[in-house]
């Protein structure tokens, strides 16, 4: 196939990118390149990407998906076989200092994604949605049945966004779209704003890390490669639409409509503190620690229900912390020279 890869220089979406070169897809990949975090570090991972060992060609292309007339001239331009759509504006924090952020990237430039796949026959619109969107959901583990119509963030709230988009234009025009839910992705090549990375090098500095919520927090921390594993997975399977669908008792995961959501996550929620242990464990070095209150849009606990996942396309995460955690810290050293 040939797969358009947004946010291509991120976390995510260059694992992925990388993952379907290696199996013989033709990845054109984009991203904006902004100045959110560290550039230095996108630019390693496209390095990483254009050096790594694969079977098909790769083109990067800097580009903004909230640039209409360029999206628009992309898709005329390659005709893709399907699109994973990983550029966002991320992290909740963010979104309560910049909230415009969040709708330029995340609620325009998707319409702008949606409108190019609908006009150039896309088989398969695959993108990230997040384990954010359950808010003030309580009921563990979260699945993608329930309700979830209480964001506690504009990020959420731009999250649950995309979905209905999505589901609109799997309605009006057909569209088999797919809305993956990622819990607490973590790995080697993380952004510096998630607990990893930010934790890692305060430690190696000798600063104190701020741990909020008393250090109570427990989330469904889920490795790179298992996120990777579970999209190209979901890529190959678009969906048809439920032929089960009761509009008396309307699925939110599902539709008549070419439409899905899935989880992504590892099933075992793991509390704040033992996450840093390990980090501990695999550095060497003990944590200094400034234990704070409940930030404003977090949720104390994740907790995914991947049942579906693994009904649809046989996948369940399964990468243990503490081997997860190893692997962050050697590639760290090696990346860091620390």
């Amino acid at each position: 196939m040939k797969v358009l890869v947004t946010g291509v220089a991120g976390f995510i979406g260059s694992a992925i990118a990388e993952s379907l070169l290696q199996r013989g897809d033709a990845v054109i990949g984009i991203d904006n390149l902004n100045d959110y975090y560290d550039i230095s570090l996108k630019e390693a991972r496209l390095e990483r990407i254009a050096t790594a060992k694969k079977e098909a060609e790769f083109t990067f292309i800097k580009m903004d998906i909230a640039d209409r007339q360029a999206m628009e001239a992309l898709f005329e331009k390659e005709q893709f076989d399907a699109v994973i759509n990983l550029a966002a504006q991320a992290g909740v924090r963010y979104s309560l200092e910049n909230p415009l952020a969040y709708v330029e990237s995340n609620i325009t430039g998707f319409a702008h994604l949606l409108e190019g796949c609908r006009h150039h026959q896309v088989k398969h619109f695959v993108y990230a949605s997040s384990s954010s969107i359950y808010g003030l959901n309580e009921s563990m583990p979260f699945s993608v049945h329930d309700n979830v119509d209480h964001p506690v963030s504009l990020y959420a709230a731009s999250k649950k966004s995309g979905e209905l988009m999505a589901h609109s234009y799997s309605h009006l025009y057909g569209l088999p779209t797919t809305g993956l839910r990622f819990f607490t992705v973590y790995g080697p090549w993380s952004r510096p704003d998630m607990a990893m990375l930010k934790f890692t090098h305060k430690m190696v500095a000798g600063d104190a890390i701020d741990v909020y919520n008393y250090g109570k927090h427990r989330r469904d921390f889920t490795y790179i490669d298992d996120i990777v594993e579970g999209v190209v997975r979901v890529l190959d399977n678009p969906p048809t639409g439920n032929t089960d669908w009761d509009g008396e008792k309307p699925d939110p995961a599902t539709s008549p409509a070419p439409w899905k959501i899935y989880n992504i996550g590892n099933q075992k929620p793991i509390e704040l503190m033992t996450y840093i242990n390990a980090i501990e464990k695999h550095l060497g070095i003990k944590a200094k620690i400034n234990l704070l209150p409940l930030q404003p849009g977090d949720v104390p606990d994740t907790y995914a229900n991947v049942e579906d996942l693994i009904a649809d396309v046989d996948y369940c995460p399964s990468m243990t912390l503490d081997k997860g955690v190893a692997n962050f810290i050697h590639w760290y050293k090696d990346y860091y020279q620390s």
